[in-house]
């Protein structure tokens, strides 16, 4: 019987142009108060660069200073509407294409990503892929954000657990690896086919 193929692409960099943390927290809460953020956070983001300073604890931070409080409808509502106004204009054809040839091919395709799960969702449904793994925020009981993450920082050999929980059994599928940074250098020695 011949094995599943699954295609995994990581998001930033590979099926967009840039990064889409920075390019949604602009679009989210305008540059003004996106660069007084960065001034604020400057001493720790000097220490990040110079990876003195653990990436997921720094994405965090950022995230919880601008997001934190807000409810989950008002945010999901924020995500979609980036994925809207900005979506198009992030998209690397050539990725794109990648994905809708696997999809016609009939392989499962599944977006590994370390941004967040509630902004990927809307470039998800666009491109008709199976899943979208990427890093879980956690919401109070009221339904507002906390501003810190659910899950581990979906990076690294975080995107390698992720495919595991959803498919456990390696050797009863294929897997091409598409990524662009060494967040992506553990997937995509997973897998059986890479392209970097």
């Amino acid at each position: 019987m011949e094995k599943k193929i699954i295609a995994a692409f990581d998001f930033d960099g590979t099926i967009t142009c840039r990064d889409t943390l920075i390019e949604f927290i602009k679009y989210a809460v305008g540059n003004f108060c996106f660069y007084k953020g960065l001034v604020l956070y400057s001493p720790l983001l000097l220490a990040y660069k110079l990876q003195l300073f653990p990436n997921w604890k720094m994405k965090q931070l950022l995230f919880s200073h601008y997001f934190q409080g807000a409810s989950l409808e008002q945010f999901n509502m924020v995500c979609r509407g980036f994925y809207r106004e900005k979506g198009e204009g992030l998209l690397r054809k050539e990725a794109c294409e990648a994905v809708k040839r696997h999809i016609v091919d009939g392989d499962v395709v599944i977006i590994v990503s370390a941004s967040i799960e509630n902004w990927l969702i809307p470039f998800g449904e666009y491109l008709e892929v199976n899943f979208v793994l990427g890093t879980k925020i956690e919401v109070s009981e009221s339904g507002h954000l906390t501003g810190r993450f659910l899950t581990s920082n979906c990076y690294g050999k975080e995107k390698v657990s992720r495919i595991n929980q959803l498919y456990p059994h390696r050797d009863e599928y294929y897997l091409v690896a598409y990524g662009d940074s060494r967040g992506d250098k553990e997937l995509l020695s997973f897998a059986d086919e890479a392209y970097y």
